[in-house]
């Protein structure tokens, strides 16, 4: 078997102390950057592997971060999860990335997995019924949580979200801007903090604005593409004839304008559609979509440096921290036109 290299033998190689060695391996500022570095040099040429399992047993920190999220093929939660990676990077924290699909025996399952390797804390946008006992048993064993993307009822842990009721209210004002009076919303679940307060926001500009809130302009349910563009048959067949529609996300939005440009109708000029997240590809979509920034990047920093200033035994204080959302116009919305 080949032999394990250890921090003494690096140490005599470069005739310096093991301290120093142990100190530059974990990027200690107490040792100057260029020892830091040469002495990092040196272990990769020798084949040093980190032991984290010894080094959590002399530190009570493993260096593991759990993260947990509905799905990570959805690209909302792909720019959350890598500004985490980004900030976690920084203190030389590993993460592990489970999708939990709304399934809260999965997501429980992770949580105590998490546990059993020490992990040192948790960021996680909750399951739908994600009861308060499981983030509960985190934080009762030393493993804090921090929240991202929705809330919890009865927690008042830190979370970090954008302000949904706001953000969907921008791009509903706008829509009312343009003269469409019937607007639909698509998308979307009452059984998130997120699906309630978009809708709230949707219903409230529609009431600020002396327009009559219809409950049958509301299609919920998708948040995909294919969801959006499915409910394009749906959204074209209503009998209010809406000539715009609110999405939930940006994934809805685009494929809510697929399915209308395969009716034979040219979204942003006979149907406006706004998304929701300003994704990457919303810029780049036919027509442009016009949407709402949502900050996604923004909470995913946020929520890391929370949980490392916890960690650290300082933090912010709990409860929701929402980051104040953006319109962005392009091409997918114009001012109403009377159908002849």
């Amino acid at each position: 078997m080949v032999q394990k290299i250890k921090l003494s033998t690096i140490a005599e190689t470069l005739g310096i102390s093991t301290a120093t060695v142990s100190l530059a391996l974990r990027d200690s500022p107490l040792v100057a950057s260029n020892t830091r570095e040469k002495i990092k040099e040196q272990a990769r040429a020798l084949g040093y592997i980190y032991n984290r399992r010894a080094a959590s047993l002399r530190t009570s920190r493993s260096g593991i971060i759990g993260v947990v999220v509905h799905d990570i093929m959805n690209p909302f939660y792909g720019e959350i999860l890598k500004a985490i990676e980004s900030e976690l990077d920084r203190s030389r924290h590993t993460f592990i990335l489970s999708n939990h699909y709304d399934n809260v025996e999965k997501q429980r399952t992770f949580i105590e997995t998490l546990l059993q390797l020490g992990g040192d804390g948790v960021i996680m946008s909750p399951a739908i019924g994600t009861p308060p006992e499981d983030v509960q048993l985190a934080e009762e064993n030393g493993m804090p949580a921090i929240l991202v993307a929705r809330s919890m009822e009865g927690q008042d842990l830190p979370t970090y979200r954008g302000d949904d009721s706001y953000g969907i209210s921008l791009a509903t004002n706008h829509l009312i801007g343009l003269g469409h009076r019937s607007i639909a919303m698509i998308g979307g679940t009452d059984q998130t903090s997120t699906g309630r307060d978009r809708y709230q926001g949707y219903v409230n500009s529609l009431r600020k604005a002396g327009i009559e809130v219809d409950p049958n302009l509301r299609i919920p349910g998708p948040r995909s593409k294919q969801g959006g563009f499915e409910a394009a048959v749906h959204f074209l067949s209503l009998p209010q004839k809406p000539t715009a529609a609110v999405c939930w996300n940006d994934l809805v939005a685009i494929g809510l304008m697929n399915g209308i440009a395969r009716a034979g109708l040219v979204p942003g000029r006979d149907i406006s559609v706004t998304g929701y997240d300003d994704l990457e590809e919303a810029s780049i979509a036919t027509p442009a979509l016009t949407t709402v920034w949502n900050g996604q990047a923004e909470v995913g920093r946020l929520a890391a440096r929370a949980l490392l200033d916890r960690l650290a035994g300082s933090h912010e204080p709990d409860g929701m921290h929402l980051i104040k959302p953006e319109m962005r116009i392009r091409q997918s919305t114009s001012p109403h036109r009377p159908r002849a």
